[in-house]
């Protein structure tokens, strides 16, 4: 027998002819897939949603999910309102991340960090007068242009070299009542005997040299007038009637004294004004509001510039020059 006889006789037969693959490419491989599926219906399917995947306790601290679960966060949404306070999210195992709100909670927590009291000049604390603070808050630095009131808070700063603002503040209906609600013209003509008289509970009201001097400085009072005007057209002649503006931020660094209320000062006793020393004068000047000493983190401060028509702020070299102007002005005078 020969060699090709031998092979074609080894050979078995093919059972099935192979299956080729057309031009549909591996839609066969696809089409024999989806067939198996059909046919062995209970299989577990991969799970479209990576949400499902997350255990409840992650679901419960307001775990963060992708983008593409939108259908789990609408599900969750009355969950999320309920857990925003807490303030911290995790994001896919990177770590916590705040959770800044909006809306209606946004608002909320803004006013609830600006509610508390408002920041004061750092004189005025907790334990303050009362009728201190009130003073603070409504009337010291102030601007003052009326006649009456002008002198008045002179007496007052006068009285500082025996009393406390809050102790004057007490007796402010007093002071009011003994003075004649601090009418000029009725003080100069206060006798030796209404002079001795103005005590409380039989203690002087000031000691015998002020008392006087609020007399003495009331006669003086008429006589500017007559040649200002108005005390007030003197007052605030010295400032070019602009209330100087500083801009202290510390307690420390508001003076006692400055060159113009020295010069201020110096006018008042060449008129024949008593007891108005620069350090009297520049408490006058505080309380009536020629200058503002309100710090700069205290909330009156910018209430007190506001109270002016037009916004002058001059610079400190820009009130240096003024000072050395008046100065020289009263130098020559002399």
């Amino acid at each position: 027998m020969s060699v090709a006889t031998k092979l074609q006789l080894s050979a078995k037969p093919v059972s099935e002819p192979r299956a080729i693959l057309g031009l549909a490419g591996n839609r066969l491989r696809v089409s024999e897939e989806l067939k198996r599926k059909a046919e062995n219906p209970k299989r577990p399917q991969r799970q479209r949603n990576r949400a499902s995947e997350i255990p409840e306790p992650a679901v419960r601290n307001n775990t963060s999910v992708d983008s593409s679960c939108s259908s789990d966060s609408s599900s969750s949404g009355s969950l999320a309102k309920k857990t925003v306070n807490s303030r911290t999210v995790r994001r896919n195992g990177l770590g916590p991340a705040k959770v800044v709100p909006d809306g209606a909670e946004a608002v909320a927590l803004s006013s609830t960090k600006i509610s508390g009291p408002p920041k004061r000049c750092d004189w005025i604390t907790a334990h303050s007068d009362p009728s201190y603070t009130i003073f603070h808050d409504e009337e010291w630095g102030v601007p003052v242009y009326e006649d009456r009131k002008l002198f008045e808070l002179l007496v007052f700063s006068q009285a500082l070299a025996e009393l406390s603002w809050p102790a004057i503040l007490n007796k402010r209906d007093i002071f009011r009542k003994l003075f004649d609600s601090f009418e000029p013209s009725s003080i100069a003509r206060f006798t030796e005997k209404k002079l001795m008289s103005l005590k409380v509970n039989g203690i002087p009201l000031l000691s015998e040299p002020k008392l006087r001097a609020v007399v003495e400085n009331a006669k003086q009072v008429l006589k500017v007038q007559q040649e200002f005007g108005s005390l007030s057209n003197y007052c605030w002649s010295f400032v070019n009637h602009k209330p100087i503006r500083n801009g202290f931020r510390y307690a420390r660094q508001v003076p006692a004294k400055t060159p113009k209320a020295e010069l201020i000062s110096k006018d008042l006793m060449q008129r024949g004004f008593r007891c108005v020393g620069p350090t009297v004068v520049y408490s006058f000047m505080q309380v009536a509001g020629i200058v503002n000493d309100h710090l700069l983190t205290c909330f009156r401060h910018h209430e007190c510039n506001s109270n002016m028509k037009k916004d002058l702020n001059p610079k400190i070299e820009e009130t240096r020059e003024i000072n050395e102007a008046m100065e020289n002005t009263c130098l020559s005078r002399e």
